[in-house]
């Protein structure tokens, strides 16, 4: 009686939790939501993104180098004779302008032999007056039969040689004047003077620097770029003038604030490529009234070589790189994220040009490493409500 008993109550207790298991699978099938996304589907929950819709504009491909500023031109003055300095006419740093008078060297000597070449040529056009009045009165006595041919042939050979000794004496005065004005030392150009070390009463040579006027304005930086955007600059430069851009770092001053970038044009590619460092060397020029950009000083430089036209930008962290290529996650139908292979143009900043895209998706910056192709999502900060579904071609054409 036990025994019966016992595989009685065995019996029920199967009953009891075939029943049960029974239950809890009718409650999961109840709670499944339309689609089967909700708890009891199975699957996993849809993925909380952030999405943002793709710009278009027009992008300027840049190249960026370290470069330093040079000057256009600058002058090294030297005396061109042997004396001494006898006024300075000019301070350190002042600005001149070209023919203006820098220096007066001692001149005594150079007067005293130009004064001595001008009587030279005083006294020998003298000569060479006389001569010919003389030559003048033998031809008429020639022609009346008082003075023989050979006579009048003679004096007119000392009429010859006494000019060409008078030419030959102007030359020489000639010279001696440009020697005296080697003693006034005059600006060569518009610019900046440097320091001078020479003071009145000290002895010069050609092989003493005397100061260095520097052009400021315009001014040049210099910079090297690799050798593959040579065909691109070159491009650009048939094109038209090629913007530059150069930012000289910060100004002195309160605040130590950043200085604004000066825009320029490109002036000069070098007419070979460095063979060793794989460079090409270029050259900007700049309008440089204000003095912003100085001789020596270190810039950062870009040149804009080519303009991306209405070009589709989106963030970078957008982007995926995988072994099958590079793609972004956008917002299909259904809350559905689908995948978009894309190609990257041109990077700058943290955005990106890129092709493949039409620019009226809704691309995915947020969430996207735990994305699937055709995964659900949802936007964040809309909580447990799916994400609103992508426009379809039947509302584009309502």
């Amino acid at each position: 009686m036990k025994k019966k008993n016992v595989g009685v109550i065995a019996t029920i207790a199967a009953l009891v939790v075939a029943g049960g298991w029974y239950l809890n699978q009718g409650n999961g099938a109840k709670a499944e939501g339309p689609g089967g996304q909700g708890p009891g589907a199975g699957g996993p929950p849809p993925v909380t993104v952030n999405v943002i819709a793709p710009e278009r504009r027009d992008v300027g491909v840049e190249l960026f180098a370290n470069g330093s500023v040079t000057p256009v031109k600058t002058v090294n003055l030297h005396p061109q004779t042997v004396t001494t300095i006898r006024q300075v006419h000019i301070r350190e740093g002042q600005f001149v302008k070209e023919g203006q008078l820098m220096f007066s060297l001692d001149d005594r000597a150079d007067l005293a032999n130009v004064a001595r070449a001008e009587a030279q040529v005083a006294r020998d056009s003298a000569t060479l007056s006389d001569l010919e009045r003389q030559y003048k009165r033998s031809q008429e006595l020639v022609a009346q039969n008082f003075l023989a041919q050979s006579a009048l042939d003679s004096l007119l050979s000392q009429v010859e040689a006494q000019r060409a000794l008078v030419q030959s004496n102007q030359a020489a005065a000639r010279a001696t004047q440009v020697s005296a004005s080697y003693t006034t030392i005059r600006a060569p150009m518009t610019g900046r003077v440097g320091a001078i070390d020479v003071h009145p009463g000290a002895l010069v040579q050609m092989t003493t620097s005397l100061t260095t006027i520097t052009q400021l304005d315009p001014i040049n930086v210099s910079f090297t770029l690799p050798e593959s955007t040579l065909g691109a600059l070159l491009a650009a430069q048939k094109k038209g003038n090629v913007e530059v851009r150069v930012n000289p770092g910060s100004r002195g001053g309160d605040g130590d604030q950043q200085a604004q970038p000066v825009v320029g044009r490109l002036s000069f590619i070098d007419n070979a490529v460095d063979p060793q460092a794989g460079t090409i060397r270029v050259k900007g020029e700049f309008a440089n009234r204000d003095t912003t950009l100085w001789p020596g000083q270190y810039v950062t430089a870009n040149v804009v070589v080519q303009t991306l036209k209405n070009a589709v930008v989106i963030p970078q962290t957008a982007i995926i790189t995988a072994t099958n290529g590079t793609f972004v996650y956008v917002l299909g139908e259904g809350n559905a994220a689908r995948q978009v292979p894309v190609q990257r143009v041109y990077a700058f900043g943290d955005r990106a040009a890129v092709t493949g895209l039409k620019g009226d998706e809704q691309v995915i910056t947020e969430g996207k490493q735990n994305l699937r192709p055709g995964g659900k999502v949802r936007l964040a900060g809309q909580g447990s409500k799916p994400a609103a579904p992508a426009p379809t071609k039947q509302d584009d054409q309502a």
